[in-house]
Formats: structure tokens, C-alpha cells, sequence
């Protein structure tokens, strides 16, 4: 029990090892220096490893996957977490590299599931198998309008087109419905992307667009594919909380409790489990 609640007042509370101290002496009467707090969740984070192996497995097979990283310090030097993401699992790893290596390592070249991500080039290097965020798209197309006149159509028609879209499969039509819906996506798209502009950073965002035109509409004719990252992004949103709190990660030991903590944690949330429960009877075991 206080292994459990010292590793969720951490990772799920996002306390300090300061306030855990004081929580764990107000709560329940223990004094526990921040070594012993430490050596509590790398306890929990060997009770969880079973788990995190299992969901690594669920994550190399699952037909879509939602996938990001932002970055974290682990010794005061840069490093990346990756979210690999599915409605009922999520998946963390932490590395120096944010190129496909790290892909390679988790996914494996076997996978052949659908990737939803933003724009990074490592993502369509390691497959064709993409569908590009929408919702970076809208955001960055949503900023040119408010500096550039000639920006103001394309985020119009842009919007428009995305609304569109996802309003049309709301019913899930069938393949022959969906294959028409993209071949006059794609032609609005071309459309927008041949007209001539004259300010560089526009011109800049209508290569990106074109660079990945292929990826944009890999959700019309797949169903269950989501136009946007935003799953990926909402999984690594406790990360940058947790990263405003502890500054960095102090060592490889660190890191690899804080990959297999916030994988099952997540993973629990995801499954509408009980995150105590869970992990008293994975120590227990």
C-alpha cells in the first residue's frame, strides 16, 4: 500500500518528493526520505514490467496508431518522449533521438498499421501508411490568415474542407461513397495549392501541403482513422505537466521508471480501471 501511493501521489498527483514526504508523514504517520521515495516507484515500475510488455505488444499490432513526442531533460540534456497511442492503450518511451530509429525500436519494421501524425519527416520515411493532422494544419493555416490577406481564403477553404469531410462521414458511407469523397478532396486541394502567393512563409505552408499531399486523406477511405493527432497529443499532456514539476530526469534508472509508470497508469485511465487497485495486486502478485 504505500509503495502504490507514493508511486500514484508522484505520477498520477504529480507531487514532488517534498510533498510526498509531507503527505506520507500527515497521512500516514511514515517518514520517508526522497532515496526511499525513489526506490518505492522503481519498485512499482519492476511490479509493472509484465504489463508494459504486454502493451508494448498490443501497441506493435494495432491496426491504427496515434503517435507524438515533445521534449524532456534527463540530465539536464535534451531528450524525447514518445506516445504511441490506441483507444485503450498508451505507450512511453524516452530517447535521445526523435528520428525513426526510435520508430524502428518500438514498432518494428513489421508494422503495418496506419500511423496518424504531424508533419516530422521520420514518420514518412519509416512508412506510407499516414494520415497527416488536420488540426496543426487548421492551427497553422489559422496564424497566416491573422498575418497575411492572401492567407484568409486558403484557412476559409481549408476549414471548409476539413468540415466538410468529417461531417460527410459521420454516417459511414460505404467504400464507393468514400473513394468519390476523397478524389474531390484531393482535386479542392490541388486547386488551392496551384494558385500563385506572393508572401514567403505562405508559400512555405503551401509546400508542406504538397509534400504530404498523399497523407491527408488516408481517414476518408479508412474507417476509424481520426483526421487528427489530438489522442497522441492529450497522452502527453500529464508528461509536460510532469516536466514543468521536475525539471529533469536524473538518471537512465529515472527514466526507465517513469516510462513503465505512466505506460500502465495511462493504460488503466484508458481502460476505466482502478489505478490503486491495479497496481496494489501487481505488487501484491
Amino acid at each position: 500500500n504505500v509503495i502504490a501511493q507514493a508511486t500514484l501521489l508522484k505520477y498520477d498527483g504529480r507531487m514532488p518528493h517534498r510533498i510526498i514526504q509531507d503527505a506520507m508523514m500527515r497521512l500516514f504517520g511514515l517518514k520517508i526520505s526522497p532515496a526511499t521515495i525513489l526506490d518505492l516507484t522503481r519498485r512499482a515500475a519492476d511490479a509493472v514490467q509484465s504489463e508494459y510488455d504486454a502493451i508494448l505488444k498490443k501497441i506493435r499490432g494495432a491496426p491504427i496508431l496515434y503517435v507524438d513526442e515533445t521534449s524532456i531533460h534527463v540530465q539536464g540534456e535534451r531528450h524525447w518522449i514518445w506516445t504511441f497511442s490506441t483507444p485503450s492503450e498508451s505507450f512511453f518511451v524516452i530517447r535521445k533521438s526523435r528520428g525513426m530509429k526510435v520508430l524502428t525500436e518500438v514498432l518494428t519494421r513489421r508494422f503495418k498499421g496506419i500511423i496518424v501524425c504531424d508533419g516530422w519527416k521520420p514518420y514518412a520515411r519509416f512508412t506510407n501508411r499516414i494520415q497527416r493532422c488536420w488540426a496543426h494544419l487548421l492551427r497553422e493555416s489559422k496564424e497566416l490568415s491573422g498575418k497575411f490577406a492572401e492567407a484568409v481564403p486558403l484557412h476559409n477553404a481549408l476549414k471548409e474542407l476539413y468540415d466538410s469531410l468529417t461531417k460527410a462521414l459521420e454516417s459511414d458511407p460505404p467504400p464507393e461513397v468514400r473513394r468519390y469523397l476523397c478524389y474531390l478532396a484531393r482535386e479542392a486541394l490541388r486547386n488551392w495549392i496551384r494558385k500563385e502567393y506572393s508572401a514567403e512563409k505562405v508559400r512555405k505552408f503551401i509546400g508542406k501541403i504538397n509534400n504530404g499531399f498523399d497523407y491527408w486523406f488516408t481517414f476518408i477511405i479508412n474507417p476509424g482513422v481520426e483526421p487528427t493527432n489530438n489522442r497522441a497529443e492529450r497522452a502527453l499532456r500529464p508528461h509536460v505537466v510532469l516536466r514543468k514539476i521536475l525539471g529533469t530526469l536524473r538518471n537512465d534508472k529515472g527514466t526507465s521508471i517513469h516510462e513503465r509508470i505512466m505506460t500502465t497508469l495511462a493504460t488503466w485511465g484508458q481502460r476505466g480501471l482502478n489505478s490503486l487497485q491495479m497496481l496494489t495486486e501487481k505488487l501484491a502478485s
